[in-house]
């Protein structure tokens, strides 16, 4: 197994997932999805009403639940690469993507102590060599990964990847509530108070607005046999 940390962090629905899972399938190393864990904490925030939507969060015991270890979250590869996330041994990879989930995620994301627990296990799981996506994983989280990349991509070609997501998982979304939400979690992201989005300076910036996924492929097999002498495609 290749032993390397490729860090990969961007906004929203630039595709950093599916783009972190393809490296991964292709170089045989684990991949880690850091908006997953977050997304299973909102998630899992909801569902015992610690959310309260009304431009603020009230989060009450979400810390206490933390500290005391009541959030079971486990990972599991799947055969394609990527990753299935369980939430107190029921798998919920789907459920997590759901537009509620989104509406809350990047504030809950902002809470210091849910950051820690995150970056703790994303530390653990990945110190062996893996690829990652997130919004602080190569600021914060791996600030010496071994490659860098930040993805970015027009705000209307994110909203339009994304509705096309829910549209294939069988939801109805609107197009400009999806826009709306996308340019809100970009506003949120980049301004939070702990580790907001930004590109690292020795990061290497892909945007991605009219690449397809084999582009980006090409694009990333150029730079690791330059930089580490390993083939890509």
């Amino acid at each position: 197994m290749t032993r390397i940390i490729i860090a990969i962090d961007g906004y929203s629905s630039t595709g950093k997932g599916t783009f972190a899972v393809e490296i991964a399938r292709r170089l045989g190393i684990l991949y880690l999805d850091s908006g997953a864990l977050y997304r299973t904490v909102t998630l899992y925030a909801l569902r015992h009403g610690q959310i309260e939507w009304n431009g603020e969060i009230l989060y009450r015991q979400l810390q206490e639940d933390i500290l005391l270890g009541k959030i079971d979250i486990a990972v599991q590869p799947k055969e394609d690469g990527s990753m299935r996330v369980f939430l107190d041994g029921e798998d919920v990879s789907g459920k997590i993507r759901e537009l509620e989930v989104a509406r809350n995620v990047s504030a809950i994301a902002t809470l210091p102590f849910v950051r820690n627990f995150v970056d703790e296990q994303l530390h653990r799981l990945g110190a062996g060599g893996c690829v990652m996506d997130g919004r602080d994983i190569g600021t914060a989280v791996f600030p010496n990964a071994d490659l860098k990349i930040f993805m970015t991509a027009d705000a209307e070609i994110r909203a339009q990847r994304r509705v096309k997501q829910m549209e294939e998982a069988g939801q109805h979304p609107n197009f400009e509530e999806i826009l709306k939400n996308v340019q809100e979690r970009d506003y949120i992201d980049s301004h939070r108070a702990m580790n907001p989005l930004r590109q690292a300076e020795d990061a290497l910036v892909l945007d991605n607005s009219h690449m397809t996924v084999e582009d980006q492929m090409v694009w990333l097999d150029g730079i690791l046999r330059e930089r580490f002498n390993i083939k890509l495609l």
